[in-house]
């Protein structure tokens, strides 16, 4: 005779625990869903690829050259010539000496020096030129300062030539 009682017939077996879900976050963004690669090689780049842009930050100060065919962007000061491909920067309080060829020139800041070729040059508000600049295309903001010439508008020989003055 057993003293004690076989109960593993009538018991239920243990339910599983339940899954453990993180409360949906209504403060974040949903977790993208990564799809494979594709097998096939991606298509060829358009001409007009997106130029990388260097910094030089405004707690900067450099001597030297600028060659490339990246961007620039000057938040500092930066004395030597800058010839690049892509576009050229100078953030208002930031200073550059030197000469400059660039696709496109923004000036909001000091130039002291000519930019010798440049498709577009916007001096803007703040801007400050103490040179001479050549450029297909020039925009000047009220408030922006320049002492030099300014030659625009030309394409490099192929149209009439300014008329010279005093003779």
């Amino acid at each position: 005779m057993a003293i004690w009682k076989d109960n593993t017939a009538t018991r239920l077996p243990p339910a599983p625990a339940p899954e453990i879900t993180e409360p949906a976050r209504f403060d974040s963004q949903p977790k993208p869903d990564f799809a494979p690669a594709p097998a096939v090689a991606p298509a060829a780049r358009p001409a007009a690829v997106a130029r990388k842009e260097s910094l030089i930050a405004s707690d900067i100060t450099i001597e030297g050259r600028i060659e490339g065919g990246g961007s620039v962007r000057i938040a500092g000061k930066f004395q030597g010539d800058v010839n690049v491909q892509g576009d050229l920067t100078i953030e208002a309080g930031a200073k550059l000496t030197g000469g400059v060829r660039a696709d496109r020139v923004t000036i909001a800041g000091e130039l002291e020096g000519n930019v010798e070729q440049a498709s577009l040059v916007d001096l803007q508000q703040t801007g400050v030129v103490l040179g001479d600049i050549k450029a297909g295309t020039l925009t000047v903001a009220a408030g922006a300062r320049l002492r030099g010439s300014a030659e625009f508008g030309w394409d490099d020989g192929k149209g009439p030539k300014p008329p010279k003055h005093g003779v």
